[in-house]
């Protein structure tokens, strides 16, 4: 049995030790291939646990941009030392390998160019740092249209994009560099948010671009730098068409577009204006003559259209309240809409200080719901109670002095 066991391991022996090819002063055996392949794939699982550690220990006091770049350079770096070492001590002669290195030069050139491609994209992606871990992507398609996602991950050959939808897509670097990227945070994570908005033509575009403004800075997520704007776009075909245009974070652009939604239809529900759609006529003519004795059959007048909803009742709108004060008692619809652009609404609480005796005052205000007290806080009297309609404020505004009062 001893004798048995002994030739098998001979002839593996023998087996492992077959030449199969000579490189220079280097003999291939399977022996070396199988001892090669072995390190090569200990070197790879360590190259991934480097970067692992070094992004969750040693780096994590960074940011993450420069975690990810750093991690994955030294990770390589270590796996490159490490393959040149297990390449001399599995006893091959790297000046042997000279021919081997010729070859794969044409087969880089050829069959493996995206590879190289991909490799050196990363390497500009990671020094360049324009597209970064964490910054929210949009690849080029008609009108950045296509892919939408957050990069978790940049590697040497690809990007991992984690999609809205929370699956994870691999990007080619190449692709990454030599496509358009819309890059929604870039410097900054505010970006513009558009909301297209189509009403009727009996609709009145001065009480809309009040609405869609409400609606705006009913939101807590817009920010008031840049104010919103209601910009009248176009007389469409069916439709006055307007865009309600605020600056949201990005993160949260999606939630503010929902919201926003549901506070723009509720605003023009409340005033009975008609979201529009394609509307059309249909006029049936030249009907064949009646016959002797029969009635003239009917002329049709089919019209597709919105049915009205009824009337609510009426409500007193910002427009109207600016009329009531005497500064602008004789401002045409379009100097009051320009009002309404650059004001803002404010809701406070009961108790709340407005702003305080010897505040400087770059703005004024118009009371639309509650009262304000105004206060002398030097002598401790109070001077006045404001009403719904009118304002206060406005000594310091026009004379650029500092508040008379608080209120």
């Amino acid at each position: 049995m001893t004798a048995f066991f002994s030739d098998i391991f001979h002839q593996l022996s023998q087996l492992f030790d077959t030449k199969l090819v000579v490189l220079g002063n280097t003999t291939i055996t399977p022996k070396l291939l199988v001892s090669l392949s072995i390190w090569l794939t200990l070197i790879f699982f360590t190259i991934g646990l480097v970067k692992r550690f070094l992004k969750r220990h040693l780096l994590a006091s960074i940011d993450a941009n420069n975690r990810e770049a750093i991690a994955t350079l030294v990770s390589y770096a270590v796996g490159v030392v490490a393959i040149f070492v297990a390449v001399q001590y599995t006893g091959i002669n790297l000046s042997s390998l000279g021919i081997i290195l010729g070859g794969l030069g044409v087969g880089i050139g050829f069959g493996l160019q995206h590879i190289a491609d991909d490799f050196i994209s990363g390497l500009i992606l990671l020094f360049e740092r324009t597209l970064k871990v964490n910054d929210l992507i949009e690849l080029d398609d008609y009108r950045f249209q296509g892919l939408v996602g957050r990069i978790v991950e940049v590697n040497l050959r690809s990007a991992i994009i984690r999609s809205l939808d929370d699956g994870d897509v691999v990007i080619p670097n190449s692709q990454l560099i030599n496509n358009r990227v819309l890059n929604w945070s870039h410097r900054t994570s505010i970006a513009r948010l558009k909301i297209p908005v189509g009403v009727s033509y009996d609709s009145d575009p001065i009480l809309v671009t009040e609405l869609l403004l409400k609606a705006a800075y009913m939101e807590p997520a817009v920010c008031d730098k840049p104010i919103p704007k209601a910009m009248f776009l176009a007389f469409g075909e069916d439709s006055l068409q307007f865009e309600l245009w605020v600056w949201v974070d990005v993160n949260k652009r999606f939630n503010v577009q929902s919201s926003l939604h549901f506070a723009i239809e509720y605003n023009l529900r409340q005033f009975n204006i008609e979201i529009a759609f394609p509307q059309r006529d249909v006029w049936i003519r030249n009907l064949p003559p009646p016959a002797n004795g029969d009635s003239p059959p009917p002329f049709y007048n089919r019209q597709i259209a919105f049915e009205h909803r009824p009337s609510v009742p009426t409500q007193t709108t910002l427009k109207d309240m600016l009329r009531q004060v005497s500064y602008f008692a004789n401002f045409s619809d379009l100097e009051i809409r320009q009002l309404i652009e650059i004001g803002h609404r404010q809701r406070s609480r009961a108790g709340t200080i407005l702003f305080h005796e010897g505040d400087s005052g770059s703005s004024f205000y118009i009371l639309l719901e509650g009262k304000i007290d105004i206060l002398a806080e030097k002598l401790d009297r109070h001077l006045a109670t404001v009403e719904p309609g009118h304002f206060f404020g406005e000594v310091a505004l026009l004379l650029g002095v500092p508040r008379t009062a608080m209120a």
